[in-house]
This record gives structure tokens, sequence and C-alpha cells, in this order.
């Protein structure tokens, strides 16, 4: 599975930078979902609504920051896991301004992204020339089945983690049998608060593999970057996973 898994770390100097100077700003420490903060559906909606204002007001800035990242690794990560012939038909979500959506279309697949940032989605449909649902992680709504693939490239990391069970139920549902989701997160130690306007949570992975398991997914791999460094130096952990079968048993226990 590891065919075409090549990072290039200088791509995601800044990215790094930044992870690693606030991870420590995320305070709320939890260990299971039953102990991470309980928030009101009202405190649900507010957390999105701040976290996208942010990236709203700054979407230029972000493209201009984002754009030329290689993640070519990531991408390939999920490619190589798919099985059957391709064209496949992948979700990126949280696709951002397209850079991603416009490579998965060069390489000849169908691809729909999906993004809770106006501008973003905008940017993304403009530049990619793909399909772009602008929908709210916390309240997509996704056809059943329709998706061979799920590209999640530091976007779940924005879901505060009561609510990861759900979505990551939701992407389950989404995917054909067989489907496989990728995800790249920052992790760290079960924490999750805000940081310079954006929400994010930072799991173990253990933590990571309890949620992701208990959604009926089961782990083909996983790998941090970049490569090559101490761990305390790779802040992206990346994970994939297959759909499993409608009778794998879901015990969230995370």
């Amino acid at each position: 599975m590891g065919r075409g898994w090549v990072y290039r770390s200088n791509t995601h100097a800044n990215e790094n930078c930044y992870i690693r100077a606030n991870r420590d700003r995320f305070r709320t420490r939890v260990t299971n979902s039953a102990g991470a903060m309980k928030r009101s559906r009202t405190e649900l909606e507010s957390v999105s609504a701040r976290t996208l204002e942010h990236y709203d007001e700054r979407a230029d800035a972000f493209w201009e920051g984002t754009r030329a990242h290689d993640v070519s690794q990531n991408i390939a990560a999920l490619l190589d896991a798919i099985e059957g012939e391709a064209p496949f038909t992948i979700l990126d979500l949280g696709c951002g301004p397209g850079r991603d959506l416009k490579t998965f279309r060069e390489l000849g697949h169908v691809a729909v992204g999906l993004e809770g940032s106006a501008r973003f989605a905008a940017m993304a449909r403009s530049f990619s020339g793909c399909e772009v649902w602008q929908q709210d992680f916390l309240a997509m709504h996704l056809p059943a089945g329709a998706f061979d693939g799920v590209f999640a490239n530091a976007s779940l990391f924005h879901v505060p983690m009561q609510e990861l069970p759900r979505v990551l139920e939701e992407l389950h549902a989404a995917l054909r049998s067989g489907g496989v989701l990728f995800s790249s997160n920052p992790h760290g130690e079960d924490t999750e608060g805000w940081s310079r306007g954006r929400f994010g949570a930072y799991l173990r992975l253990d933590t990571w593999r309890r949620y992701v398991s208990g959604a009926g997914f089961v782990e083909l791999g996983h790998y941090y970057r970049p490569p090559g460094l101490p761990r305390a130096q790779q802040p992206w952990l990346a994970t994939v996973w297959r759909k499993a079968s409608a009778s794998h048993g879901r015990d969230h226990g995370a």
C-alpha cells in the first residue's frame, strides 16, 4: 500500500511551525468520549461559525500560503488503497480553495468537494472546475454509498470530539462497500479548544483509532509526517481506513 507515498518536507514548513507553536494552547484534556466537553447545539453551531469566519476572513492569505503544498503522499495513500478500476469517485472533505480537487480531476477521477467556508467553496469551484457542496461538517447531507474514497486532509480535527462518532458514521455511510477514508490531522495529547480563531482537537493515535474503528472502519495503515524526524517534530498523523461490512460491530469506546 505504500506505493507512491513520497513526502517533500519543505512544502509544509509553515503549517508545521503553526501546529507546533499552538498545540499547547488546546487546554481541554479528554481521555474518552464521555470525558469530552459537552456542548449544546447552539454552542456547537458557534464553534463551526467562528472557525468558518476565521477562514472566510483569511481566504486569500490561506490560499497563497498553501496552494504550493505538495500532498502527493496523502493523495497516493488514498488512491492506492481503493480497490477496483479507476476512475474513482472521491469526496474531498474540507476541500479549501480546491488545490487537491483539481489534482484528483487531473488524474482522471470524479472529484466532489465539501467545504463549510463560503469563500473557499467559491474559490474551489473556480479553480478546480469541480462540483463543490457548501456544507458544515456538523450538518452534512451526504448521499449513501456514493463515493469510492473520502479525502479528509487537515479537516476532521476541526470537529469537536463529542460529534466525531456521528460525523465518522456519516462518512462511513457515504462510502461504497470497501470504500476508503484517508485522514490527516495534527496529533496531540487528547486536547481540544481554540487557537487563533480556529477550533481544533489533537488526539493520540490510540484515541483516534477508537473513534474511527467505532464508526465501522478497519485500519489499513498510518504514518507521521514529515519523515525522518523525531516524533516531536512530526505534527501530522495520517491514517488510512476501509469501510467494514455492515455486520461490523460498532463500539465507540473512545
